[in-house]
């Protein structure tokens, strides 16, 4: 809580993106220390974290054999992959997370064994709600700047924020973002409230990261030409939108645990 530390979140694998419960990565419990084995994938931060909240296959049981572990840096047997080559989150090192005989103790173990699916779904809980946060942040800042070149950008005589055609779409771009801004405020309440926030955070999520895509495209539609170019940021808000579509659960997963969450 006091931000000294980093963690990361080693949960995905090659073949366990959406699908956790097809996790390989494997611990092994030898006297008083787990074994891990294995490779995850897709890990903000992976060679730079001081942990990882890592998740690890005790049993052969799809859902119920999932465990959770916290790794600190420096355990022996990990090493890291390249650095992934990504479209934006220049911030973030993205690596793979490998695992050759790395041995923990066992009280390093988070909960009991078992667990672990139960762990993983309630951090993905609150990192939708981040996510659908940081979204908002980046549609917002996608509006402005839509707002304050339209202003700006004359053409045919007069300032482009004339043309009523343009109006709409600022008038539309305005409402996705205070529609996000709501739905995630209103999960983060019931969170604060301790309340369950599950569909909630999955809403924020999608409305949220949906209207970054939508508003960052159109801030670079309403730019044109400059939107296109690396001189002004539009560009660089469009491409930092799309993962919020992808990480902590695609959108289509998002939909999939509000339908569920609905229909129990």
């Amino acid at each position: 809580l006091g931000g000294s530390q980093l963690g990361a979140y080693a949960l995905s694998e090659a073949q366990a993106g959406s699908d956790v419960s097809a996790i390989a990565t494997k611990a092994v419990r030898d006297g008083d220390e787990y074994v891990l084995n294995g490779t995850k994938a897709w890990i903000s931060h992976g060679p730079h974290a001081d942990f990882w909240l890592l998740f690890a296959r005790t049993s052969a049981d799809p859902k119920a054999g999932l465990s959770a572990f916290h790794v600190p840096a420096g355990t022996g047997g990990i090493s890291f992959g390249a650095p992934e080559k990504k479209m934006g989150m220049a911030a973030s090192t993205t690596t793979q997370l490998i695992l050759d005989e790395a041995r923990i103790p066992v009280d390093l173990r988070l909960g009991e064994e078992g667990q672990g699916m139960a762990i993983a779904l309630a951090a993905l809980d609150s990192g939708r709600l981040g996510i659908a946060a940081c979204a908002t942040g980046l549609a917002q800042g996608a509006l402005d700047l839509a707002v304050g070149y339209a202003k700006e950008r004359h053409q045919f005589g007069r300032a482009i924020a004339e043309f009523q055609g343009l109006q709409f779409l600022l008038a539309d771009m305005a409402t996705a973002v205070e529609t996000a801004r709501a739905t995630y405020l209103l999960a983060a309440r019931l969170k604060d409230a301790d309340r369950a926030f599950s569909r909630q955070a999955s809403i924020a999520k999608l409305v949220a990261t949906d209207a970054a895509m939508k508003v960052t495209t159109d801030a670079v539609q309403v730019l044109g030409g400059y939107g296109y170019t690396r001189d002004f940021p539009a560009e660089r808000y469009m491409r930092e939108a799309k993962v919020t579509q992808i990480f902590e659960g695609t959108n289509q997963i998002q939909r999939m645990v509000i339908a569920r969450s609905l229909l129990r």
